[in-house]
């Protein structure tokens, strides 16, 4: 084993370590707070504690299951957010994300490690496993893949993919570290939606992408 190779620190679903061929570099992590930087993350790096009020710390499995409960009990109480019924075309898997937005406009997009799936950046998001709701789907897998706790504040659209048929949702950040992202991700970008055009390089992301900035829109007209 070369002893020079550059490993995820956290291994993946079957406890394997997984190599990263092209490590990522994180970048600009001190231009944090300004609305107009593009940051990157790498696992492991360190940045200012807070931004926007909300904390940068780690959370665990149990504050993601608190808050996939959270949203359960909300749609008890017909708090939940707002979204039309999801209807799975033959042939495809459901799958569920979000697009996580800071309140200065910016998003958190995810780089897959070596570049699975063909991605090179890419929104967080996952197959929805038995049982489990998509709203929950959603917050797990942001977790999962950017180390960040989110809420779901919006339906944002569905989608159809290659294999799965994706369910995404307007989000925003209540918690988690972005240093902390699993295995599937070796960065983790907080990016300005022009940027995004940039760094997205599968057409099914820049139609999530087209969705938010035309939500945005609309809440624009409605302020």
């Amino acid at each position: 084993m070369n002893d020079t190779w550059t490993y995820h620190p956290h291994p993946d679903e079957h406890g394997a370590r997984v190599r990263l061929h092209a490590p990522s570099c994180e970048a600009n992590l001190a231009g944090l707070a300004d609305p107009r930087a593009g940051v990157t993350f790498v696992p492991g790096s360190a940045c200012a504690d807070v931004l926007h009020g909300v904390p940068f710390a780690p959370c665990t499995a149990a504050d993601v299951e608190t808050a996939c409960r959270r949203v359960a009990a909300a749609a008890q109480v017909a708090e939940a957010v707002a979204e039309p019924p999801f209807v799975l075309p033959p042939g495809k898997r459901a799958a569920a994300g979000a697009v996580v937005r800071e309140p200065d406009g910016r998003v958190w997009l995810v780089a897959p490690s070596n570049g699975f799936g063909g991605y090179a950046t890419t929104f967080p998001k996952g197959r929805v496993e038995p049982g489990m709701a998509l709203q929950a789907t959603a917050i797990r897998e942001v977790w999962e893949e950017s180390g960040l706790l989110v809420e779901p504040t919006a339906w944002l659209g569905d989608f159809s993919r290659t294999q799965t048929y994706t369910r995404f949702y307007l989000a925003r950040r209540i918690g988690g570290h972005p240093a902390d992202m699993g295995w599937e991700s070796q960065a983790v970008h907080l990016v300005t939606p022009a940027d995004a055009v940039r760094l997205l390089n599968r057409a099914t992301d820049h139609a999530v992408l087209e969705a938010l900035m035309a939500l945005v829109a609309q809440e624009g007209t409605m302020a």
